[in-house]
C-alpha cells in the first residue's frame, strides 16, 4: 500500500495535531505522519515525540532572517518527503516563496468560517460581532492570509449565556 505522507506544523499545545494523529492511527492506515515541526519548543512537539513521531524545531531565533528560517523548514519537510503539509495551529505567517515552493500541498485548519474572521482571536471577534454561527474551516493555503480554496467547513450556533 502506498501511503500518503504528511508533515504537521504546530506552535502550541497541538490539540489539532493530536486529533490528526489519533484519527490517522485509528482510521487512516494509508496516511503516515512523517514529521511534526514547530517554530519553537512547545507541548505539541512533546506530544509528538512521546508518540514516536519524527519531530523538528526550526526556531526563527537561530536563523539570521525569516527567509533563512523558512528555507531550513522547507528542507526539513523535503527531507521527510511529505506529500502534504498541515498547518495545525502554526502561528507564523508563511511567505509567498514558501507557499509557492509547496503550492497546492499546504492545508490550514482555521478557527472561523472563512472568509469571516481571518487572522487571530477569531472566537472573541465572532462574539464581539454578535454572529449567530461560528466554526472552523480547512482550506488550501495561498500567499494571502487565511485565503485559498475551502475544502471543508463546520459551524456551530452561538448561544447567549448570562
Amino acid at each position: 500500500m502506498i501511503k500518503t505522507r504528511i508533515a504537521i506544523l504546530v506552535s502550541g499545545r497541538g490539540s489539532n495535531m493530536q486529533n490528526l494523529v489519533q484519527t490517522c492511527e485509528q482510521h487512516l492506515p494509508s496516511v503516515e505522519i512523517v514529521l511534526v515541526a514547530s517554530n519553537k519548543p512547545c507541548a505539541g512537539i512533546d506530544f509528538a515525540a512521546a508518540h514516536g513521531l519524527p519531530t523538528a524545531i526550526v526556531d526563527p531565533q537561530t536563523h539570521n532572517s525569516r527567509q533563512a528560517q523558512e528555507t531550513a523548514l522547507a528542507k526539513t519537510i523535503e527531507t521527510a518527503a511529505a506529500d502534504w503539509i498541515f498547518l495545525a495551529g502554526y502561528m507564523a505567517v508563511l511567505s509567498a516563496d514558501f507557499v509557492g515552493r509547496f503550492a497546492g500541498r499546504i492545508l490550514n485548519i482555521h478557527p472561523s468560517l472563512l472568509p469571516a474572521f481571518k487572522g487571530l482571536n477569531t472566537h472573541q471577534r465572532a462574539l464581539d460581532a454578535g454572529v449567530s454561527l461560528h466554526g472552523a474551516s480547512v482550506h488550501i493555503v495561498t500567499a494571502a492570509l487565511d485565503d485559498g480554496p475551502i475544502i471543508l467547513q463546520a459551524g456551530l450556533k452561538i448561544n447567549e449565556y448570562e
